[in-house]
């Protein structure tokens, strides 16, 4: 009997340990779960940060989640960290959450996102005012295909993406239809597609990825974005609509469940220490969109190759 006992503790103090840390060092072995979504860029993101928080000891799950959605389990706790909140999509859904006081800020990914309207350049040879979003005024008849002619066509991002471009297009007065792509997958097949074909398109491209670098072509220019062109109809252009302006630029920051920093303090501290590149982040997921290389393979080529720099985040 005194052997199983002691069989029965020696198995629980090892299900204390994971690579080597203790819950004294890790705080609690309950997992730490990090949202994924349906781009690619954000799987690389979010893989790599697992990984390094494996690596110091923490019990790592990962939840499938939506975009915007992802802010109530975040609330609640049942979600722990998200790594991707763009400010030009996500920052209002970011400011509601940190202002309940259950999410927090965790600071900038070191990415700098642009998400807007994009087109090949050869599509300036048809409608020469452009970048200037007014020559979508005068010619968006060029942008148009069977189904929406005589309206031109828009390929917006998935729906769960928000980006208001619906909005935009009625306030500022386009003759656009908007189609939402289903994945992030569809859209830039659309583009791979009418590029190849010298097809009309435009459509939503963001920053970084690869794309703008594969393809010549350039962001239409809108009049600039500020809150308030979002929340008062009467600042911007149209002085009856709101979303009569670009989308916002800038960081795109990490979000945590409030309670992560009492629970996991080390890992909250190496999620706050977390950067990367723009470079870096279009490079990788070039590597996965276009030259095959499967997520898992991509994130651990990133570890081996930055060791010293991801161990000094979690370093005592």
């Amino acid at each position: 009997m005194r052997h199983i006992i002691k069989s029965t503790l020696i198995g629980a103090l090892a299900g204390t340990l994971l690579s080597g840390a203790t819950l004294a060092d890790i705080g609690s072995s309950d997992p730490i779960n990090l949202t994924l979504h349906d781009w690619s860029g954000q799987l690389i993101n979010t893989k790599i940060m697992g990984s390094i928080l494996e690596e110091a000891g923490y019990n790592v799950e990962y939840v499938q989640a939506d975009y915007i959605a992802q802010f109530a389990g975040l609330k609640t706790g049942d979600l722990t960290l998200a790594m991707e909140i763009w400010a030009t999509t996500g920052q209002e859904a970011l400011d509601e959450a940190t202002a309940t006081g259950k999410v927090v800020n965790a600071g900038e990914t070191g990415l700098q996102a642009i998400e807007e309207w994009w087109y090949p350049l050869y599509m300036k040879e048809l409608c020469p005012g452009l970048p200037d979003w007014k020559a979508l005024q005068g010619c968006s008849e060029v942008f148009s295909t069977a189904e929406t002619a005589p309206s031109g066509r828009y390929v917006g991002g998935p729906v769960t993406w928000g980006g208001f471009d619906d909005e935009r297009v009625e306030a500022l007065n386009l003759d656009f239809e908007v189609v939402h792509a289903g994945t992030d997958a569809a859209l830039f097949a659309e583009l791979e597609s009418a590029y190849q074909r010298k097809a009309p398109i435009i459509l939503w491209v963001y920053v970084p990825h690869w794309a703008p670098a594969k393809y010549d072509g350039e962001f239409v220019e809108f009049p600039p974005f500020s809150a308030e062109c979002y929340s008062d109809p009467s600042v911007g252009v149209n002085p009856d609509a709101a979303y009569d302006c670009g989308k916002p630029r800038g960081p795109i920051w990490k979000a945590a469940w409030a309670g992560m920093e009492d629970k996991w303090p080390d890992a909250f501290a190496a999620v706050q220490a977390y950067t990367l590149t723009n470079e870096e982040m279009s490079a990788m997921v070039g590597d996965v969109d276009l030259n095959g290389q499967d997520i898992d393979s991509v994130v651990a080529n990133w570890m081996a190759s930055n060791k010293n720099r991801w161990s000094g985040w979690i370093a005592k």
